[in-house]
């Protein structure tokens, strides 16, 4: 039986949600990682640090990192920005 949901590797990007990392001042070089985008399919890019090897070994009980996925890290003050770009439903 196959998973509920697969990412679409053909869908495109559709806008950023919230601010790039050079606005918020999480990077001082250019426009690197982190980053939140909306896909054209309505699912949501993450770009940012992986930390699966580390964090990935003291996961919550009932949570797991497939083979096939990476545990992502991006600055608090990113997710705060985009918030106003999440719609509700």
């Amino acid at each position: 039986m196959g998973r509920p949901w697969e990412a679409d590797p053909d869908t495109g990007f559709r806008r950023r949600l919230g601010k790039s990392a050079l606005e918020l001042r999480a990077t001082s070089t250019g426009p690197e990682c982190p980053d939140i985008w909306e896909l054209e399919n309505g699912d949501i890019a993450v770009i940012g640090r992986d930390l699966a090897d580390s964090l990935g070994t003291r996961l919550p009980d009932g949570v797991s990192v497939g083979t096939d996925e990476r545990l992502v890290v991006i600055p608090r003050r990113m997710l705060i920005a985009a918030k106003a770009d999440i719609p509700d439903v």
